[in-house]
């Protein structure tokens, strides 16, 4: 089978092999197990490889590159008259030699994905959404639109569309799914964790205005001000990392709040595994994979109500759940679970049942069943 990738996902070529996000390539590898060719058509860059990369696994593998574009500006509506038909052409002609057109959505690439793959109704597809699915969340109008289009079943033939969490009213195309980071072989046993004493706090992500890092600062400044010891770390990088940064030390927060940067897979597992809680205010997510490796090693989210949030979490009955994204409520949310220990450990334990049911191996099966 000849499978085309379609995505807007940055990659890079080094020693004749493909590199991109970590976290992307490690799913997008199970997938090159049941395939004999694959086509990758997407940005690229020439850029040094980042820790956080990795290199696809298969031996018959090429890359078409295309520009990125956006439309946030002026320029850039400009740049984008001028590159989106070569861009669509190529993208015909991807679709039309493979067998499989996989589509990753939402993003500009995806957006031109959605409207060139109407022209192949008899196309075997999957579209993978990584984004919030949530009928009721505010979008950018690019997002509604590739969501209006490969919902439809009759402009989207032939299509299985892989949604994060569970949505009333959808059509039959739509396939609520999931990710996965750890193989079952990787579960351990850990330790009950303890409030004892000091509370150590944890939050992974892109440091950028919608992942909200600051937040999690004032939180943990917050907390501190009110008499616990408490330890913050912080994984990452981002727009926002300077200004975190100069925060931290303006404010004499720097023995009790730590930066680390972006960092390996396994750095990062030890961090959930040392930490009490993960303190995630995000604004907008799909399937929010910190918050399932979270509840994997035991350490219990603190999240907004966002996207398939709220299924992850049960409502509330497997970790903490923001009705607003305020430091105040945060610290109350937190405060409740250090009065409450009992509650935490039972929390931590179904949390952690819930999330080791999703491992690398259930995921791959269910990756088999759509090509």
């Amino acid at each position: 089978m000849k499978f085309g990738i379609i995505t807007h996902s940055l990659h890079k070529i080094k020693d004749k092999q493909i590199f991109a996000y970590e976290p992307y390539v490690r799913e997008m590898n199970l997938w090159a197990k049941y395939v004999d060719e694959i086509i990758i058509i997407s940005p690229t860059s020439r850029d040094e490889i980042s820790s956080i990369e990795t290199a696809y696994i298969h031996p018959n593998i090429k890359i078409i590159k295309i520009p990125s574009f956006d439309i946030t500006s002026l320029k850039g509506i400009l740049k984008s008259l001028l590159v989106i038909p070569n861009i669509c052409l190529k993208l015909y002609k991807v679709m039309k030699q493979v067998d499989h057109v996989h589509l990753r959505c939402p993003g500009n690439i995806g957006l031109l994905g959605c409207f060139v793959q109407v022209l192949f109704p008899s196309k075997n597809k999957t579209v993978k959404y990584a984004g919030n699915w949530d009928p009721n969340s505010r979008q950018p109008l690019s997002y509604k639109i590739q969501k209006r289009i490969i919902s439809n079943t009759f402009l989207t033939r032939n299509c299985k569309v892989l949604v994060y969490g569970k949505w009333d009213n959808q059509s039959k195309n739509i396939i609520p799914f999931f990710t996965a980071s750890y193989s079952k072989n990787e579960i351990e046993e850990i330790g009950y964790k303890t409030l004892n004493d000091s509370i150590n706090l944890l939050f992974v992500g892109t440091f950028s205005l919608g992942k909200q890092p600051l937040l999690a600062v004032k939180s943990a400044e917050q907390l501190l001000q009110k008499g616990y010891d408490v330890q913050l770390n912080m994984y990452g990088d981002g727009v926002e990392f300077s200004m975190i940064k100069q925060y931290i030390v303006e404010n004499k927060l720097s023995n009790h709040i730590s930066l680390h940067g972006n960092q390996p897979k396994i750095n990062i597992k030890k961090a959930f595994i040392e930490s009490h809680f993960l303190v995630f205010i995000s604004k907008s997510e799909g399937w929010p994979k910190v918050v399932a490796e979270a509840m994997f090693w035991s350490c219990l989210a603190i999240s907004t109500k966002v996207s398939c949030v709220p299924f992850m979490l049960n409502n509330g009955d497997r970790g903490g759940l923001l009705n607003g994204n305020s430091k105040e409520e945060v610290v109350e949310v937190i405060e409740q679970y250090i009065c409450n220990k009992n509650v935490y450990i039972e929390e931590i334990i179904k949390a952690r049942k819930w999330s080791q049911e999703y491992t690398l191996e259930k995921f791959e099966k269910e990756i088999q069943k759509l090509i």
